[in-house]
């Protein structure tokens, strides 16, 4: 019998992972500097990158955090690495993060990313999606004491990252948006070709889910190398943009919402009661 994807994920091993991606650099010996050394000017990634803009470019240099099956970090791996579709294929799998910003009348902001990102463009989601760096910060440890398989400072890591991708993609400054606004609720893990099933580039993640509740005043000055639109919508609006034909939504935002979102959406005030430690396994 062929094993399942998510079988040949959990049947990796931190050394597994090691031996088969050469590029990965294990957690002991990760520098703290938090992008690649690395070029991308080598023949593989000049057929990769064509026609792509050059500031995404530069952000595929990033260095995420490679995990186990078990959300517990290898080492680190650079945004590349971590999104080419041969590689998820084979089971390497990242951490990453989505936030939720609801405002005071209850509704939700949304992003519609923008046409120079390199994987799902154009596509409609939620407030903000992106990875912890693989960095003391944002995995959540001050001090080499500090225990980097807690999920306590995991989730404070991805936090810690919320704040800074929120205000690189929407100018929201972080003033607005200190860390303790954001409410960790759970994580699920999902892997996602971006766009149909011969595309180079895809997700494979452990993403930690985040809500925030903000004042209508909150200041948003997007970044449209990131971000092509904005909006902020109500649970009735939301429910007629997915009936909307024209419009494409990422596949995490979509299974959230299918599973969770409407959910916490009735519950803004008294979101503890869906809080868990759980990995929701939402493995295609």
């Amino acid at each position: 019998m062929t094993q399942s994807y998510e079988q040949t994920v959990k049947a990796l091993s931190p050394q597994d992972i090691l031996a088969k991606w050469s590029d990965v650099t294990p957690l002991s010996k990760v520098s703290g500097i938090p992008r690649s050394a690395g070029s991308t000017s080598s023949k593989e990634d000049t057929q990769l990158f064509a026609g792509h803009d050059e500031e995404q470019i530069k952000l595929m240099e990033e260095l995420c955090i490679v995990l186990d099956y078990n959300d517990q970090p290898v080492g680190s791996g650079t945004k590349k690495l971590c999104h080419i579709m041969d590689n998820i294929n084979d089971g390497l799998l990242h951490r990453a993060f989505s936030v939720f910003l609801f405002n005071e009348d209850g509704k939700l902001l949304l992003q519609q990313r923008a046409d120079e990102k390199i994987t799902f463009a154009n596509m409609w989601t939620n407030t903000c999606c992106s990875h912890p760096l693989c960095v003391p910060q944002e995995l959540g440890v001050s001090t080499g004491a500090d225990d980097v398989n807690a999920l306590e400072n995991a989730v404070q890591g991805a936090k810690n990252a919320a704040q800074r991708k929120l205000e690189h993609e929407l100018g929201i400054p972080p003033q607005e948006i200190p860390v303790d606004i954001f409410e960790f609720l759970t994580r699920i893990h999902y892997m996602s070709p971006s766009g149909d099933a011969t595309s180079k580039w895809g997700e494979h993640e452990i993403d930690y889910i985040l809500i925030g509740k903000v004042p209508n005043s909150l200041t948003i000055d997007a970044n449209y190398n990131e971000v092509r639109d904005f909006k902020w919508v109500s649970q009735a609006e939301l429910e007629q943009m997915f009936q909307d034909s024209n419009l494409v939504f990422t596949p995490w935002f979509k299974l959230i919402c299918q599973k969770f979102l409407f959910q916490w959406w009735n519950k803004l005030d008294n979101l503890a009661q869906f809080k868990d430690d759980q990995i929701h396994r939402m493995l295609q």
